[in-house]
């Protein structure tokens, strides 16, 4: 009998609790999944510990591979047999089945293993439009990327390389150096308020560079807006260390005619066009080695709450995946 993962309250990871669920009947534009790898990313824990407000009782996950067991009425994209990912809701791809619309299936390449795909799509995506969308990068770009010793930044350093962009790498300690350095950034540096945006500026002669991606949030907005050259592009979409702080429109006067903007996953890929060609975009990158998801651990599906607690405490060094 297929499993899945659910929360009746929003709290730390005991809060999650598998259950059985029977196989269901696919409805119209529906198909029926059966889910061998399931991905695991900071949105989900920001959900659970009730950041992003969810209906509850509630499933949880946003990012799945695996093979079509059955279709509904009127579905034509995908076929029985058919191995496929996806990214975004609705909500509760912690399971081993489940239904999902049909139109926001991806089919996957032979050469792209389930595990793999659901270390990608998220992730994948969300590198795609932060990096061609948010801010065109291209050659000259000088960028400030947090987090890149992390799954999200594996892929988006060598993916800014390639697009002929400095990266400047943050990592919160110095431990994650290496990975930083391994993923192609041109510079990395350790975490501190203090005196980043003065390093930041000297690695760039005094100038600042033209964008930075900020997934820190409340102790890392001061710090960024300084590194920022003049007209720079400040793009928050996190907020690992709480939600950032109020900013004065005065203040982005102030530092340089600064632009500052606040993207999410869900208003890029509005359409069911637009999203499957910015996947279609993530794997062309994946088939020309541009980028390479990197799986640090999978977790059994039972496990779920193990995978939070290693991703809230810091200790992964790649993408956590589930698996059924």
């Amino acid at each position: 009998m297929p499993t899945r993962i659910v929360l009746n309250s929003t709290g730390t990871a005991d809060v999650l609790q598998l259950e059985h669920l029977p196989v269901q009947a696919p409805g119209p534009a529906q198909v029926w999944l059966e889910q061998t790898a399931i991905g695991v990313n900071p949105l989900d824990v920001l959900q659970r510990k009730g950041g992003s407000p969810l209906a509850l009782p509630s499933g949880l996950g946003l990012e799945g591979a695996g093979r079509v067991a059955a279709i509904g009425e009127g579905v034509d994209n995908v076929q029985v047999g058919d191995r496929v990912a996806y990214a975004m809701g609705p909500v509760g791809g912690y399971a081993s089945a489940r239904l999902y619309p049909a139109e926001r299936l991806v089919k996957l390449p032979p050469s792209v293993p389930d595990q793999a795909a659901a270390a990608l799509m998220f992730k994948g995506i969300t590198a795609q439009y932060l990096l061609k969308t948010t801010y065109a990068v291209g050659p000259g770009t000088q960028l400030l990327l947090y987090g890149a010793a992390g799954a999200l930044g594996q892929l988006m350093v060598p993916w800014a390389r390639h697009l002929g962009a400095t990266v400047i790498g943050v990592v919160s300690r110095p431990q994650s150096v290496a990975r930083a350095q391994a993923s192609g950034c041109h510079h990395v540096l350790v975490f501190d308020a203090s005196t980043l945006a003065s390093r930041v500026r000297k690695l760039t002669h005094g100038q600042g560079v033209d964008v930075v991606y900020d997934c820190v949030g409340k102790v890392s907005l001061d710090a960024s807006l300084d590194s920022l050259r003049v007209r720079g592009l400040l793009v928050s979409f996190g907020g690992t260390s709480g939600t950032p702080p109020a900013i004065e429109v005065a203040t982005l006067n102030a530092k340089g005619s600064l632009y500052l903007t606040r993207p999410s996953l869900a208003a890029h890929t509005r359409t069911v066009d637009e999203y499957q060609r910015r996947a279609a975009d993530v794997l062309a990158a994946l088939a020309q080695g541009i980028i390479q998801p990197r799986v640090w651990r999978r977790y059994p599906l039972a496990e779920a709450a193990r995978a939070h607690e290693d991703l809230e405490q810091g200790l992964s060094a790649g993408a956590l995946v589930l698996v059924t």
